[in-house]
């Protein structure tokens, strides 16, 4: 085995040079000024493993002193320094651990390599082994022996910014004479900033001695004899050699593919490069120069709260991209603009450990492209559902502010608005061709799911998207037209009606009928009217095990007509029921019988009759207080109540078109569902639900013959285990800014430490249905095995349409978030089920099993010691 290898040598990649020599062996190729050197491995010290065992043998010493002279012929002096396995790595570098020597004569050369080998035996670096949790026993390191370069100046360069993380900035450390006294910190270095362009764009001078000569065989960073007295606070380097030693650690950067750590030397007007490291930890530093992006989940988590599956991921891209797309063309924003912005649409929504946020950023280029963002910006804000906007220095690069273009957007949101009144006067045939449209979409298909082909399935998949995703206008117009309405109606309850509490508007839009979100709450009513009319049924829905659900089922009559009807409409309403993971009532009906069931429970003890029909009374107090507000002002009113007609209009057809929208991806669940079958079937699958861990792309690239991958098991399964370490690990923020490549060095964590649980002992929110009730609190923050006693107020941070199969137990609902349009707020007045929701910090600031007092017409939770 060679103990010996010179850098003229042919080296092989595996011989055992350690970190610095196998650095400089890598620079053979790159033609960099480098002294000559040779490096002495681990295998001349044969079998020994413990400091006082290494020496050398004669031959291999006296061969160690001929291949340094033979390298550089005529050198007086070389450096002997460590080059261990492990050191200059990307993780650990071991600098300064291990020693080193400089002007080491030939002859001395062996002793000082032996001394060397020791160091890596020392306390000191056994140390740094246990607090870096380097594993492994120590062992002597390899030993690089390179000729001396006695400089003018030296020092150490990085080729990015190891403090700020930018990697357009080389940072360059100098002082005269050896960079030793840089290392060892006994003298101040002056430093430079070069940018890419070559530009000194900082720099600082310090105070520091003319020259640092140690006496020869010193070791590297001791002072073995004073040193001069001469400071000088004269630069270093001029300014072009400054950005000379920028390149040279640019160059060994990109010969080695990855940000670089050098050391250097200016002899006799000529630049050496000594060594060359990775910067260590640069990885785990997002660059700041890079890309702005702003993630935020306020709004979206009501929709795909938690971890999210790649297959809803990427169908819920998709949606968003092509939804958006049409809703720019419908609302005028010009043809040309859209192409212009066209990279922000697939980029709306991101997926951050596992998790969906929306981009920002893309939003508010979307936004901005929008007639009318200069003034309305606020509005727009309010649609999207975001706490707080961009940066003022970002906003101002997507959106640029000046007389100008005010001029133009105003132009541009005049011609809009004719365009808005328009499709308001039109909406109602659109919404019936949509609605048309859609029940011919989503007609039972013949041949049934069960018996398609793959390919006939991808083809229904295919045909929905064309039919209905890519077609998605009536939605989307009266979304926006109910924000509108919605809006300009508080404004108006604030304004005219002395509304000032928020609530008046909601008061007023509800009992409108029609409302498809208030049906399941009513029909769960219907089916517990029937049950509690048999005290053993209902004991039976609340307990009984599911084969003795079934079997009393099947004799019930009217209850099982309702039931299968409730099944057949609403089946696919669910918790989170946009995720296409999540199981639907057609694969777990128990969970509405038990529901019914607590339902009917309550309706037996009397706990529900006295809010039956509180909508309604709701409403009329409602009109009631308006009418008194303007009763002497006819014009008011009569713009007031037509605001207010179209209000509830819009706000109605809005839930109307999202439970088609329920409808529509429940059919998309059971297509992909299917096709996960016939994969499994055809063993390209380990289970069925393993397609959930495939995006959309890949599951019908794999039919259609155009994905890259069709090892769809192993891909499928490593998704699985990357989502389950997800879900173990702490969440990201709600909101976190990235820089740069987005799973680069980013924590995905706010800046700002998260606010403190509230103080105090009594909360308020936005009252959404009359009652004051006081029971234990239950948080529940997963809905899926959760269980609500009877009398208990259940708190959560949100709510879906699926969370209706909770609240017949509870006493109360108490929600962290919400607005007075959310489901909770609607269903909950449907049940007479005192209700309060916006409550900001409830679920850190309720301690579980404490008792609450909820005031659902104040808006107001309060701390109590007990019951009343």
């Amino acid at each position: 085995m060679n103990v010996i290898f010179r850098h003229t040598d042919g080296i092989p990649p595996e011989a055992p040079l350690g970190g610095k020599a196998a650095a400089l062996a890598r620079l053979a190729g790159a033609r960099l000024p480098i002294p000559e050197w040779l490096v002495v491995t681990p295998a001349a010290f044969g079998e020994a493993a413990e400091a006082a065992a290494l020496r050398l043998a004669p031959e291999t010493a006296a061969a160690i002193v001929a291949a340094a002279r033979e390298v550089a012929p005529g050198a007086g002096f070389f450096a002997v320094r460590s080059s261990a396995l492990e050191e200059d790595g990307v993780e650990h570098s071991f600098a300064g651990q291990l020693d080193s020597f400089l002007f080491v004569p030939p002859e001395g050369i062996p002793a000082r390599v032996e001394d060397v080998a020791r160091s890596g035996f020392s306390e000191r670096i056994l140390a740094y082994r246990r607090e870096r949790g380097v594993g492994g026993a120590p062992r002597p390191p390899a030993v690089l022996v390179q000729r001396m370069i006695e400089s003018a100046s030296a020092g150490v360069a990085f080729s990015a910014d190891p403090v700020s993380g930018r990697r357009g900035h080389a940072v360059v450390s100098a002082v005269f004479g050896l960079g030793s006294a840089l290392v060892s910190g006994e003298c101040d270095a002056d430093t430079f900033t070069v940018d890419r362009a070559g530009r000194i764009v900082a720099q600082a001078v310090a105070e520091k001695r003319t020259a640092h000569r140690p006496a020869p065989g010193t070791a590297e960073g001791v002072a073995a004899q004073p040193l001069p007295a001469e400071m000088t606070r004269q630069p270093a380097l001029g300014e072009d050699q400054v950005r000379a030693v920028a390149a040279l650690a640019r160059a060994a950067a990109r010969h080695f593919g990855r940000p670089q750590d050098i050391e250097w030397a200016w002899a006799g007007g000529r630049l050496w490069l000594l060594q060359s490291r990775p910067i260590t930890a640069l990885a785990a530093r997002p660059d700041p120069d890079g890309e702005f992006n702003l993630w935020d989940n306020a709004n979206i988590a009501e929709s795909y709260s938690g971890v999210t599956t790649p297959l809803t991921f990427s169908f819920a891209r998709g949606i968003y991209e092509a939804v958006y797309r049409e809703f720019c063309r419908l609302m005028g924003v010009p043809r040309r603009r859209i192409e212009a912005e066209r990279d922000a649409f697939p980029r709306m929504l991101g997926l951050i450990e596992g998790r969906i946020y929306y981009n920002l950023v893309s939003w508010y280029r979307l936004l901005a492209a929008f007639p009318g963002f200069t003034f309305n910006r606020g509005f727009m804000e309010q649609m999207m559902g975001v706490r707080e906007g961009l940066p003022p220095e970002v906003l101002a690069r997507i959106a640029p502010a000046g007389r100008w273009a005010r001029l133009r957007d105003a132009l541009a949101l005049t011609r809009t608005g004719l365009g808005l009144g328009r499709h308001h006067l039109t909406l109602p045939r659109q919404i019936r061709r949509f609605n048309a449209r859609l029940a011919a979409a989503l007609r039972p298909p013949d041949p049934p799911l069960a018996e398609m082909r793959p390919d006939e399935l991808v083809a229904h998949y295919r045909d929905l998207e064309r039919q209905l995703l890519l077609r998605w206008d009536a939605p989307l117009v009266n979304d926006f037209l109910a924000m509108i309405f919605f809006g300009a109606l508080r404004q108006l309850t604030a304004r005219w009606a002395g509304d000032t509490d928020g609530t008046l508007q909601n008061d007023l839009v509800c009992a409108d009928g029609g409302m498809i979100s208030a049906e399941p709450a009513a029909r769960v009513r219907e089916m517990a009217t029937l049950a509690a009319r048999e005290p053993a049924a209902v004991e039976l829905l609340v307990a009984g095990s599911p084969r003795a659900v079934e079997r009393w089922l099947e004799t019930a009559g009217d209850f099982r007509e309702r039931y299968e009807s409730y099944l057949e409409k609403f089946g696919d309403r669910c918790l989170e029921e946009l995720k296409l993971e999540s199981l639907t009532l057609h694969d777990e009906p128990l969970l509405l019988l038990r529901s019914v069931g607590q339902f009917a429970r309550r309706l037996g003890a009397g706990g529900l009759a006295a809010q039956a029909g509180a909508e309604g009374r709701l409403r009329a107090a409602a009109e009631a207080r308006v009418r008194r507000a303007l009763a002497w002002h006819p014009w008011r009113r009569l713009v007031f109540f037509w605001v207010l007609r179209h209000a509830r209009a819009r706000v109605r057809d809005r839930e109307n078109l999202r439970f088609e929208r329920t409808r529509l991806f429940g059919r998309v669940r059971r297509i992909f569902l299917e096709l996960g079958r016939r994969l499994h079937a055809g063993g390209r699958l380990a289970a069925p639900r393993d397609v959930l861990y495939l995006t959309v792309e890949e599951v019908c690239g794999f039919i259609d013959g155009t994905t890259v991958t069709a090892d769809l098991a192993a891909l499928s399964a490593l998704r699985r285990r990357e989502f389950a370490g997800y879900r173990e690990k702490t969440a990201p923020s709600d909101r976190f800014a990235t820089r740069g490549a987005v799973h680069l060095g980013n924590r995905f964590q706010a800046e700002q430490a998260a606010a403190p649980a509230p103080a105090g002992d009594a909360l308020r929110g936005l009252g959404c249905c009359p009652g004051v009730v006081r029971g234990r609190a239950r948080v529940v923050l997963d809905p899926r095995n959760a269980e609500i006693a009877p009398g208990e107020i259940l708190v959560a941070p949100r709510t879906d349409p699926g969370w209706i199969m909770l609240f017949p137990s509870a006493a109360g609902l108490v929600v962290e978030h919400g607005s007075l349009l959310s489901h909770s707020a609607i269903v909950a007045r449907e049940l007479g089920l005192p209700a309060v929701v916006g409550v900001a910090g409830v679920t850190a600031w309720v301690r579980p099993g404490e008792w609450l007092e909820l005031d659902g017409a104040a808006g107001v939770v309060r701390r109590v010691e007990g019951p009343a």
